[in-house]
């Protein structure tokens, strides 16, 4: 079983407008309405391949009872502690004439303590050996920061494994708590280690994936593909070459051919080759649509993945 965990969901709102310009009004033309945030984006990606996965999170009010709601109707199964604060909603603006969006989401509500151990509890009664848990997203306002290192030692306890897809501190104390895995993209990666130029130099994924304390590491890099280790071997992955018409939950896509690869036990290489072409195809749409089994087997015969050497100087 895949477990998805979204912390801090929201109702994304997605506005198309003619032109983004400022100083003025604009008038949408389209309105897209999404069940978002990174493990729910997860979920889906891993539905459109045809994947069951269980959501799980923190919802609250009517905007989270919209979620949980619509979830249902993808045929996505759920498991959520309700809280007492309101679900946040997400706003993004596309433009129908210009490669430029904006987007802009709400800080989400507060978590109390006792709302935070429910969850916990809830996390532990599921785990199971061989299960795979996807830990994604920022944390809402009052949650402990080191909760998902809490879950990570619950699920790997249980025998389970840990993909984790956060930033700053809530990524820190993760990694310390020794996940499966860790996919960062590479401006989290050198916030956490303070190592610049990942992106372009071996030598620096070496190095920050030893400071990181995980065997397995992913630093992904957009349109440039991704980086991996797995503690003893460098990979390039690249991506297929795509027009990008929305990037937005691409990573999310990305991370769901991760975790369908892994859960078939498919080699690292050919892991990576899903992951990349889960992700492209899902910048290749509008919207914040999720790439359909046809496009990505379509992308996948275009992924590369090659090894790289990780001590030689750049």
């Amino acid at each position: 079983m895949i477990y998805t965990v979204t912390l801090n969901p929201a109702l994304d709102r997605e506005l198309t407008v003619p032109k983004i310009t400022f100083d003025d009004v604009l008038r949408a033309s389209m309105l897209r309405v999404d069940y978002g945030g990174k493990g729910f984006n997860v979920s889906r990606a891993l539905a459109a391949l045809g994947a069951e996965s269980t959501a799980l999170g923190f919802v609250g009010g009517r905007t989270g009872q919209r979620i949980s709601d619509g979830l249902a109707a993808l045929k996505i199964p759920t498991d959520f502690v309700e809280i007492s604060g309101e679900t946040r909603t997400n706003i993004s603006i596309v433009s129908q004439s210009q490669p430029n969006h904006i987007k802009v989401n709400e800080a989400g509500p507060i978590v109390s303590a006792a709302e935070e151990t429910a969850l916990l509890e809830k996390v532990k009664l599921l785990a199971r050996p061989r299960d795979w848990w996807v830990l994604s997203g920022s944390l809402p306002p009052g949650a402990s920061p080191d909760i998902y290192a809490r879950i990570i030692r619950a699920v790997q306890t249980a025998g389970a494994k840990a993909i984790l897809d956060t930033s700053g501190t809530p990524l820190r104390f993760g990694c310390l708590a020794g996940p499966f895995l860790a996919k960062p993209n590479a401006t989290e990666a050198a916030e956490l280690t303070g190592i610049r130029q990942i992106a372009s130099r071996p030598q620096a994924v070496t190095e920050a994936v030893r400071q990181m304390g995980v065997r397995h590491v992913l630093i992904s890099m957009g349109k440039d593909g991704a980086i991996f280790s797995d503690g003893e071997q460098l990979w390039l992955a690249q991506s297929p070459k795509i027009t990008e018409r929305n990037p937005i939950g691409a990573g999310d896509s990305s991370v769901a051919g991760l975790v369908w690869g892994l859960s078939r036990g498919l080699p690292w290489p050919d892991t990576l080759r899903w992951s990349m072409a889960c992700g492209a195809a899902t910048a290749s749409l509008a919207g914040t649509s999720v790439g359909p089994p046809e496009l990505v087997e379509e992308l996948l015969a275009q992924v590369t993945v090659q090894p790289l050497p990780g001590d030689s100087e750049s």
